[in-house]
């Protein structure tokens, strides 16, 4: 039989965070996948786990892949960490759990901290619903595609950035938003300098411009709370043929254009435009 991988949850800072259940689980499983192996060795060292580690991560080739799998295929059990929180959330893990679940091999959580709803319990900003949009995208048209995704969310929005980048996302939301969006920054959560601080984006992106944040930071940023406008529908096939005709287009045309514009296909297009 295969061995079973474990998705492990391992605190986000403070080691105390670790559930027993974690602990054992690193205790008993044949191998231990972690992100950072070097990060992760006092973690083990904590629980009492000495087992063998090996490194998988977003740059692991596909032969990283391959031998976790052969492991877990050979009946031996796993278990998938990452440096800090839950695995394959904003993390490479979930390749590793697809490729998993594609063999038929048991996969199994051990659910714990989450930096995800750690910085939402304490932001003060409604998480009944929101949305988790991880690392954006550090330029160009996605970037601005994000953003503009952040900035219309009817829901609560959750974001993770480096450090160093932090003042210039706080910034680029207040352009998108408005510089009167509520917002909170959290980091360093669970650890010795854990801060989390709320105010509007404009006020936050000031802050940090002067004191540049350290550590892991996560950002939530209040919703509109509107319902976006809904889509308008496309036009009507026949009306739209009849009227492009009307207008002297050739039926090619037409037919083109209708397809483009309703949505049906080209050849229900062409049909369209010769009956008329």
């Amino acid at each position: 039989m295969a061995g079973t991988l474990y998705v492990v949850a391992t605190p986000l800072g403070n080691l105390g965070d670790l559930s027993p259940r974690a602990a054992e689980t690193l205790k008993r499983v044949a191998v231990v996948a972690a992100e950072d192996t070097r990060h992760s060795k006092p973690l083990l060292q904590h629980a009492g786990a000495t087992v063998e580690l090996v490194s998988f991560h977003g740059h692991s080739t596909d032969r990283a892949l391959e031998r976790i799998l052969r492991i877990l295929a050979d009946g031996r059990d796993v278990a998938l960490i990452t440096d800090a929180g839950t695995p394959a959330i904003s993390d490479p893990g979930a390749i590793l759990v697809a490729a998993a679940r594609e063999r038929g091999t048991p996969v199994v959580t051990i659910p714990g901290p989450s930096a995800v709803a750690a910085s939402l319990s304490v932001s003060g900003i409604p998480a009944d619903r929101y949305l988790f949009l991880g690392f954006i995208p550090r330029k160009g048209s996605d970037r601005r595609r994000f953003l503009s995704i952040a900035a219309s969310s009817e829901w609560t929005v959750v974001l993770f950035e480096s450090p160093n980048r932090v003042a210039q996302l706080l910034s680029d939301l207040a352009d998108v938003c408005g510089p009167d969006r509520l917002a909170a920054v959290g980091r360093e959560l669970t650890k010795v300098f854990e801060e989390t601080r709320s105010g509007t984006l404009a006020e936050l992106a000031a802050y940090f411009a002067e004191a540049p944040a350290r550590g892991e930071v996560t950002v939530v940023l209040s919703g509109t709370g509107k319902a976006p406008p809904a889509p308008e529908p496309p036009p009507d096939p026949v009306e739209r043929a009849r009227a492009l005709l009307e207008q002297g287009h050739s039926r090619k045309d037409v037919a083109d254009r209708v397809a483009e514009e309703t949505g049906i296909s080209r050849n229900a297009a062409y049909r369209l435009v010769n009956e008329l």
